[in-house]
């Protein structure tokens, strides 16, 4: 495959959803129009689940928002599942929260991404990098997941790493010596420094590895006034700094948006040149620079402060 098109839906999660089947519609609408744009892959922010709060029971306690939402998801991935098969479209339809148990035998529960595929396959990564307030959120402990999963598919070496996963050089660099073709990223970020710090880090990854970063962010919160809602989303497409495909590295993009906007829109990012892009990774073409197949390792850290003191 040489170019792919893509949809990134900056979902507004403020939006209320009267039930899962309304939830499910929406996402059978925008695949639909993923299809008719030409698009192979469909991707959704990370909690792109939590808009079901907004038909939660009234009493239902915060502490039980993620166990309730995980009695949910397989209903949901069940219907996604039919979806992507009907339209021929690729769905990552952000992170859901799994139920499970950690290497310790701690409970919990993932905050797991989903790659559904037309042909019936379901590919799933953990997040792995996890916020304090996941760990001991208020409606659950949040587990670390342990491995870092590539998909193949349609010939394309793909990883899903979540939000925060973003922003950590040391996974990063185990992933610039596995050769992806595309890096699908689900995000939600409360502020605008976690958006630039997520999107910024994005747009660095597709230079060090040279390869496509696709990012998608969550605008707004559910169950939070639309006054006092702080929550930052967007859309980018990243590639290479190289003049053989991008000289400022940004494919296609949406500017950062807060719910106050209202905006529900999703970035039809088109033709990406992932073949180039692999040309570039693998040395066939003249690349300025492959910053992901050079280490560190050699060099001594000659700290002359230390010595002086």
């Amino acid at each position: 495959m040489d170019t792919i098109s893509i949809d990134l839906w900056a979902a507004n999660l403020q939006h209320d959803i009267a039930s899962l089947d309304s939830w499910i519609d929406s996402v059978a609408q925008r695949t639909a129009a993923a299809a008719e744009r030409g698009a192979r892959i469909l991707v959704l922010p990370e909690f792109a689940c939590a808009q079901w709060l907004s038909f939660a029971p009234q009493d239902l306690p915060a502490t039980l928002h993620l166990e309730w939402l995980a009695g949910l998801t397989p209903t949901a991935i069940t219907a996604l599942k039919g979806i992507s098969t009907t339209y021929g479209v690729a769905i990552l339809p952000g992170t859901f929260p799994v139920a499970g148990h950690s290497p310790t035998g701690a409970n919990g529960f993932y905050n797991r991404a989903f790659f559904l595929t037309p042909e019936g396959e379901e590919h799933v990564q953990d997040k792995m990098s996890l916020t304090p307030l996941e760990e001991q959120g208020e409606g659950g402990d949040t587990l670390h997941g342990t491995e870092i999963n590539i998909i193949s598919w349609q010939g394309l070496r793909i990883a899903m790493p979540i939000c925060l996963d973003t922003e950590y050089t040391a996974l990063w660099s185990r992933l610039g010596k596995l050769d992806l073709d595309l890096v699908l990223i689900a995000a939600k970020t409360d502020m605008i420094t976690g958006y630039s710090r997520v999107f910024g880090c994005a747009h660095a990854r597709a230079i060090e590895l040279q390869t496509v970063v696709c990012v998608v962010g969550a605008v707004g919160a559910p169950l939070t006034p639309w006054a006092l809602d702080t929550g930052i989303g967007g859309a980018a497409v990243y590639l290479p700094c190289d003049i053989t495909v991008s000289e400022g590295g940004v494919w296609q993009s949406l500017p950062a948006q807060s719910a106050q906007e209202g905006y529900d829109i999703a970035l039809h990012a088109e033709a990406i040149p992932v073949g180039a892009v692999r040309a570039i990774r693998r040395g066939g073409a003249e690349a300025e620079l492959r910053p992901a197949s050079w280490t560190a390792d050699h060099l001594f850290i000659n700290d002359q402060t230390a010595e002086a003191a």
